[in-house]
């Protein structure tokens, strides 16, 4: 069990520099109705089993930290699933991210006092940017991960609202910088094209991401093999890589891929 909400945040806001810190490897348990689902680009979605089992595993596996996104409740106006979030962080000592349906201060000191490390905005703070300026002096902003869902169209990256369901004008590369601005503490980018194909991540949007902004990008959507992961830190200049399917169906054993990524020279903590 963890001993705070603090004892374990892995960086604080400041330019990165070159093998500053070990790159992350994150387990994300997408919950909708009260199990892990996993689909492809978004949709299709099926069971991956229970949260807390996975949440224990991971923790036990070598997991650096954990997200927990309840996918529906931006979409259904409903608060996460506060409940399971108090059984998830009772179970595991690395720190955890919480995100779905945050829209307020409010919701984050619940979320906070039931165990997370960190929380997760997307949708709100797209429809209302100071959100994340509130978040970040209300918290720090080494609690505050703006999660971006974007998709490439026509040679654009345009961010997503509602879970990837509703487009915007929104550039992903402006509104990467502009969440750093606000007090962000770091992005979570999924890359909807990408999503649950296992063909890799989109690291070329990272690196152009990367060389724009000095807070630590997580990278998400396309794991599908060790290459994959050594490719989005080598190429794509991530802070972490997160996954689902990979680790949710055993195709990739954690320590294994932390061996691997120690043995092609990437920092990380075995």
């Amino acid at each position: 069990m963890k001993n705070s909400t603090t004892d374990s945040l892995p960086f604080e806001k400041k330019p990165k520099t070159a093998g500053q810190l070990a790159k992350r490897i994150i387990p994300c348990l997408d919950i909708k109705n009260g199990r892990t689902v996993k689909g492809v680009n978004f949709v299709n979605l099926r069971d991956a089993g229970d949260p807390v089992e996975l949440a224990k595993l991971y923790s036990e596996q070598g997991a650096d930290e954990l997200v927990f996104l309840d996918i529906s409740a931006t979409e259904e106006r409903r608060k996460t699933l506060r409940d399971m979030v108090r059984s998830v962080a009772a179970t595991i000592n690395i720190p955890f991210t919480v995100g779905g349906g945050i829209s307020s201060i409010e919701d984050v000191d619940i979320l906070l006092k039931a165990g997370a490390d960190k929380v997760g905005v997307n949708s709100a703070a797209i429809k209302r940017p100071d959100l994340i300026n509130e978040l970040s002096q209300k918290f720090g902003c080494q609690c505050i991960v703006v999660a971006i869902d974007a998709k490439l169209l026509d040679g654009q990256w345009k961010v997503h609202l509602m879970g990837g369901k509703v487009p915007t004008e929104l550039d992903l590369f402006d509104w990467a910088q502009e969440v750093e601005k606000r007090g962000a503490g770091e992005i979570l980018f999924t890359s909807m094209n990408n999503d649950g194909t296992k063909n890799g991540f989109a690291n070329e949007a990272l690196s152009k991401m990367a060389s724009l902004i000095n807070i630590p990008i997580i990278a998400s959507g396309g794991a599908g093999t060790i290459q994959h992961f050594t490719d989005v830190f080598l190429k794509g200049k991530a802070d972490a890589a997160l996954a689902a399917s990979v680790f949710h169906f055993k195709e990739i054993g954690i320590s294994d891929l932390k061996q691997e990524l120690k043995n092609q020279g990437i920092p990380v903590r075995l």
